[in-house]
C-alpha cells in the first residue's frame, strides 16, 4: 500500500465515525477550472479533509502545486499532524514547503520539531533562505536552545545574511529573550538598516535588563534616525519606566501617547507605569476613564493599588468586579488575598477565601500560595500548612511555593523541614526551590545544611546559574565562611551586579569597610556598572560621615539620587553618623516621594541619637500623613517609649498592635516585654512573656533583663534555670542579664555558680562584661581578696568598666588602698574622665582623710577636668 493510499485510508478512518464523507463527483473537479477555488471554499478542517480525499481518488495526489496548497491549508487550520503526513508523502520538497512546516511548528510552540525540520532540510541539501532562519530562530528562542541558536547564527553569517533586516531582527530577539544582551547588541550594531521592529526588540530587552535607563536612550537614538516609536515601542518601555519609577518620563510618554492617539491601546501600560512611579491616583483616573475595561485592566489596577499599599482600594475593586459580574482571574483573587493579609482583616480574609473556594480555585497553585502567604502573615502556620495539604496535585512548583512562603514569613526552620519532606516524597528540587532553601540555611546560620544544599546544586548542575551562585555566596557570607564565599565568587562563570553587591554587603556586615571599598573599586574597573543597590550597600556599611559624603557624591554622579530607596539609605547613613540635620533636610525635600520605609528610618534615626520624644512625634506625624505604620515602625518606636518610661503612649501602641493583628509577631512581643519592664510594669512584661506562643532566645533574654532591672534576682535565676532544663540555648547575653540580676539582689553564691557554669557547662568564654558583673557582685559584699584573685586569673586585660566597678565597691566599703590602685589603671585608660577622681575624693572623705580628699579635688580643678552634671527626665503625662 502506497503512502497516498495509507493517507486516504487514514482520512476515511477519521471521517467515518461521523458518516460525513461526501465524495464530490469527478465532474465537479473537471468542471472547476481552478481547484484552488475549492480549497479556498473550505471553512473547517472537516471540509478540507473531504476535499483532500476527493483529490486523491481523482488522481490529483501527485500534483506538487496541489499538495503545496493543501499543506498550507492544513497549517492555516493548525493541523500540523496532517500537514506533516502530507509533507512526508511528497516526493520532493522546496524551501517554501520547509519554511511552511518550520513556521507551523514554531507557531504551535512545538519548537523542537521545528528545529528537527531545519536539520532535515540541511540533510536533504535544500538551501535555507532568510525566512527559514527567521522561523527557526523563533523556535530556538521558544525552546531556550542557546547553543543551537549560536550554531544557526554561524550558518547565517556564512551565508552572508547576518545584516538582513529580518534575520538580524530575529537574532536580536533571540539573544535578548535568552538573556544575552551583549550578543544582541553586537548583532544590532552590525545591521546597516534597522526597522522599528528591530529597535523594539532591543528596547524590550534593555527595559528588562539591570540598566533600564539605557532603554530610554535607545528611544532617543531611534528618533534621531527618523523612526517614530509605535504602540509596541511604548508597551516595551513600560518595564523600564516602572523599574526606574521615573515620573517625568512617565508623563512624557503619556503626552506622546495622547498626541499619537495610542491612549486607548496602551491604557493598561500607563496604569502600570503611574502605579510603579508612586502616582496611583493618576493611574486610577486613567482606569476610571476607560470605556472598555478588560480583565487585564482590572488586574493591573488592583496590582497598582497593592504596589502602593492601598489595600482597602484593592478590596473595593474586588467587590466591584463581583457586583458587575466581571471575570475574576486567578491573579486578581491572589491580589485580593494579599490585601486582606496586609490589612490583617480576618473578616475579609475569610470572605476572599470563601470566594476562591466557591469558584473552585482554592486548590490552584497560585491561589493556594497566596492563601498560604496570607495565613503565614496572620501567624496561623497550621492553617497555612492545611491549605498546602489541600492542593490536589502537588508538584515541584507547589512545594517550592510553600517553602518560599514559610521562609519569607520568618519560618526558616519550617521551610527546611518541608524541603526534607519534599525529597522524601521523591520530588526533585529545582532552581526556584533552592532560591528559598539556600537563604533559609543562611537565616538560621546552618552552615552544615547549607553545604549539603550546595552539593545538591552541584550534582544537579544548578551551581553555574548566576542566581543560585549568588544565593550560595550570600549564604556562606552570612554564616561567616568568607573563604568559601570568595571561592564561589571567583569560580562563577558569569557574575551580575547582584553578585558583586552580595560580596560588598557581606564585607559590610562584618564591619570590614576596607575590603568592601576594595571590591567596589574592582567593580568600577569591570564591565559591570554599579547600580542603586551597590550604593545602598556601601552606605549601610559606613559609620564615618566623611566616607558617607564621598559615597553621596558618587550617587549624584551616577544619577541615583532621585531613587527613593537610595535617599532612604542616605537619611539612614547621616542619622547613624549623628548628622540629624542633614538627614532631616533630605527627608523634608519636596522632590523626595516618601514611603513608609522613609518614615521608619527617620524614627529609628531619632531613637539612635537619643531623641525619643522626636521619634514619637514623627510616628504621630506619619499617621497624620496617611501612612500606615507597619511592623518595622512599631519595632522602631517602642524603644523610644521605653526610654521615656511613657506608659500611656506604650499602652496606646499596644492597643494599635492588637488592632492591626501584629500581636503574634515575635519582634513585637519582645519589644513589648522590654517596654513594660522599663515603664515599671513588670507584671505586664510577665504576662506578655507567658502569652507568647513562639519564643526565641531574645524573648528569654529580654525577660531576664526585666527581672534584673527590677532587682528580682531570685526570679531571674529561676527563669535561667528553666531555660537550661527546657533546652533553650543560652548565650553570652543570657549570662550578662542573669549575673546583673544577681548583683542587684546580692545573690553571691548563685552568681558564682552561674559564672563558673558559663564555660564548664556551656563552653562560653566569659567576656569583660561578665567579669565586671562578678566584680560588682563581689565588691558589694566587700570580698576584695576574691576580686583581686579573679582579676589575676582572668585571661583578658581589664577595661575601664571593670576597674570602675572596683572603684565603686571601694567607695561603698571605704577601701582606700584598693581604690588608689584602681584609679592608677583608670587614669591610664580614661585620663580625661573626672568622675574617677571624684569617687576617690569621696572615699578619702568617708575615711576621714580630709587632706587627701582636698588634694584630689584641687587636682581636678588644676587639670581643667569638669564633673558631668546630673540630670533627670520627668514625664508630664501624669
Amino acid at each position: 500500500m502506497g503512502k497516498n493510499a495509507v493517507f486516504l485510508h487514514r482520512l476515511c478512518h477519521i471521517l467515518a465515525p461521523n458518516n460525513k464523507i461526501s465524495v464530490l463527483p469527478s465532474d465537479a473537479i473537471k468542471n472547476c477550472p481552478n481547484y484552488l477555488h475549492l480549497l479556498a471554499s473550505c471553512k473547517n478542517p472537516s471540509s478540507l479533509l473531504q476535499l483532500h480525499a476527493v483529490l486523491i481518488v481523482s488522481g490529483l495526489q501527485n500534483d506538487h502545486s496541489t499538495n503545496t496548497h493543501l499543506l498550507k491549508s492544513y497549517i492555516s487550520f493548525q493541523k500540523c499532524e496532517f500537514a506533516r503526513f502530507l509533507f512526508d508523502s511528497m516526493p520532493y520538497h522546496t524551501v517554501r514547503l520547509y519554511n511552511s512546516m518550520i513556521r507551523a511548528y514554531a507557531s504551535s510552540k512545538n519548537h523542537q520539531e521545528a528545529i528537527k525540520m531545519y536539520h532535515r532540510m540541511l540533510n536533504e541539501g535544500v538551501k535555507p533562505d532568510k525566512y527559514t532562519f527567521t522561523f527557526v530562530l523563533k523556535a530556538c528562542t521558544g525552546a531556550l536552545e542557546f547553543k543551537e541558536g549560536v550554531l544557526i547564527h554561524r550558518d547565517i553569517a556564512f551565508r552572508g545574511l547576518e545584516c538582513d533586516v529580518f534575520v538580524g531582527t530575529a537574532l536580536v530577539d533571540m539573544y535578548c529573550k535568552l538573556g544575552y544582551l551583549e550578543s544582541a547588541r553586537e548583532v544590532f550594531v552590525k545591521m546597516p538598516e534597522k526597522d522599528v521592529i528591530t529597535w523594539n526588540a532591543m528596547i524590550l530587552c534593555l527595559s528588562q535588563s539591570v540598566d533600564p535607563q539605557e532603554a530610554l536612550g535607545f528611544v532617543k537614538s531611534m528618533q534621531s534616525v527618523g523612526l517614530d516609536p509605535d504602540v509596541v515601542t511604548i508597551v516595551n518601555l513600560v518595564p523600564a519606566v516602572s523599574t526606574l519609577g521615573d515620573i517625568y518620563t512617565c508623563r512624557a510618554i503619556h503626552c506622546y501617547v495622547i498626541r499619537k492617539g495610542f491612549d486607548a491601546i496602551v491604557s493598561d501600560g500607563l496604569i502600570d507605569m503611574y502605579s510603579k512611579c508612586g502616582y496611583v491616583d493618576m493611574a486610577s483616573q486613567i482606569f476610571k476613564q476607560m470605556k472598555d475595561k478588560s480583565e487585564i485592566s482590572w488586574r493591573t489596577m488592583m496590582s497598582g493599588y497593592a504596589h502602593n499599599d492601598c489595600f482597602f482600594e484593592v478590596l473595593e475593586l474586588f467587590d466591584c468586579m463581583k457586583r458587575e459580574n466581571h471575570k475574576l482571574g486567578k491573579t486578581s483573587v491572589a491580589t485580593a488575598l494579599l490585601a486582606a493579609a496586609e490589612m490583617r482583616d480576618s473578616v475579609r480574609r475569610e470572605e476572599v477565601h470563601g470566594f476562591a473556594r466557591q469558584e473552585g480555585v482554592d486548590s490552584d497553585v497560585l491561589i493556594a500560595t497566596s492563601l498560604i502567604t496570607m495565613y503565614a502573615k496572620f501567624g496561623d502556620l497550621d492553617r497555612a500548612k492545611q491549605v498546602f495539604q489541600g492542593i490536589k496535585e502537588k508538584d515541584v512548583v507547589a512545594w517550592s511555593a510553600i517553602i518560599a512562603v514559610l521562609f519569607q514569613s520568618g519560618y526558616g526552620e519550617d521551610a527546611l523541614q518541608l524541603f526534607q519532606d519534599m525529597q522524601k516524597d521523591c520530588f526533585k528540587a529545582n532552581e526556584i526551590t533552592l532560591m528559598s532553601v539556600i537563604p533559609a540555611c543562611a537565616e538560621i546560620l546552618c552552615l552544615r545544611l547549607g553545604k549539603s544544599v550546595h552539593c545538591y546544586a552541584v550534582k544537579a548542575n544548578y551551581d553555574s546559574d548566576v542566581l543560585i551562585g549568588t544565593a550560595l555566596l550570600s549564604m556562606y557570607l552570612k554564616c561567616g565562611s568568607f573563604p568559601s564565599a570568595l571561592t564561589i565568587f571567583y569560580r562563577m562563570p558569569c557574575k551580575d551586579i547582584v553578585t558583586w553587591n552580595s560580596l560588598i554587603n557581606g564585607y559590610g556586615q562584618t564591619g570590614d569597610t576596607y575590603h568592601a571599598m576594595e571590591m567596589f573599586c574592582k567593580l568600577q574597573i569591570s564591565e559591570i556598572k554599579p547600580d542603586s543597590g551597590t550604593m545602598v550597600g556601601l552606605l549601610s556599611l559606613t559609620c564615618e560621615q566623611d566616607i558617607g559624603t564621598c559615597i553621596h557624591g558618587q550617587i549624584i554622579k551616577f544619577g541615583f539620587d532621585s531613587y527613593c530607596h537610595v535617599t532612604n539609605a542616605l537619611i539612614d547613613m547621616y542619622a547613624k553618623c549623628g548628622s540629624l540635620s542633614t538627614a532631616e533636610f533630605l527627608f523634608m525635600s519636596t522632590e523626595f516621594a516618601k514611603n513608609d520605609v522613609s518614615w521608619n528610618i527617620l524614627i529609628a534615626g531619632y531613637v539612635h541619637n537619643g531623641h525619643a520624644e522626636k521619634a514619637i512625634s514623627a510616628f504621630c506625624w506619619m499617621k497624620l500623613q496617611n501612612f500606615q505604620p507597619n511592623l518595622v515602625t512599631i519595632v522602631s518606636v517602642l524603644p523610644a517609649v521605653a526610654s521615656l518610661s511613657a506608659l500611656k503612649e506604650g499602652m496606646v501602641l499596644h492597643a494599635y498592635i492588637i488592632q492591626m493583628g501584629f500581636r503574634s509577631n515575635l519582634h513585637i512581643g519582645n519589644s513589648l516585654i522590654d517596654m513594660y519592664a522599663k515603664c515599671g510594669q513588670l507584671h505586664y512584661s510577665e504576662n506578655m512573656f507567658h502569652e507568647m506562643k513562639n519564643k526565641n532566645i531574645v524573648s528569654w533574654n529580654v525577660m531576664l533583663a526585666a527581672y534584673a532591672v527590677h532587682g528580682q534576682g531570685n526570679r531571674a535565676v529561676e527563669l535561667f534555670s528553666i531555660m537550661q532544663t527546657s533546652h533553650i540555648g543560652v548565650d553570652s547575653l543570657s549570662f550578662i542579664n542573669v549575673l546583673s540580676a544577681c548583683r542587684h539582689a546580692g545573690l553571691i553564691d548563685e552568681g558564682r555558680e552561674i559564672f563558673d557554669s558559663m564555660y564548664k557547662r556551656h563552653q562560653l568564654e566569659p567576656g569583660l562584661e561578665h567579669y565586671a558583673c562578678m566584680v560588682d557582685l563581689l565588691g558589694r559584699a566587700g570580698l576584695f581578696d576574691e576580686i583581686l584573685h579573679l582579676i589575676k586569673e582572668m585571661p583578658l586585660q581589664p577595661d575601664a568598666k571593670l576597674w570602675g566597678a572596683i572603684l565603686g565597691a571601694c567607695e561603698m566599703h571605704s577601701n582606700v588602698q584598693l581604690a588608689e590602685f584602681a584609679l592608677e589603671h583608670l587614669v591610664q585608660l580614661e585620663p580625661r574622665n573626672p568622675n574617677h577622681h571624684v569617687a576617690l575624693s569621696n572615699i578619702y572623705a568617708n575615711s576621714g582623710k580630709w587632706e587627701d580628699a582636698g588634694s584630689t579635688r584641687s587636682k581636678i580643678i588644676k587639670t581643667g577636668l569638669k564633673k558631668s552634671p546630673g540630670w533627670s527626665w520627668v514625664s508630664g503625662n501624669g
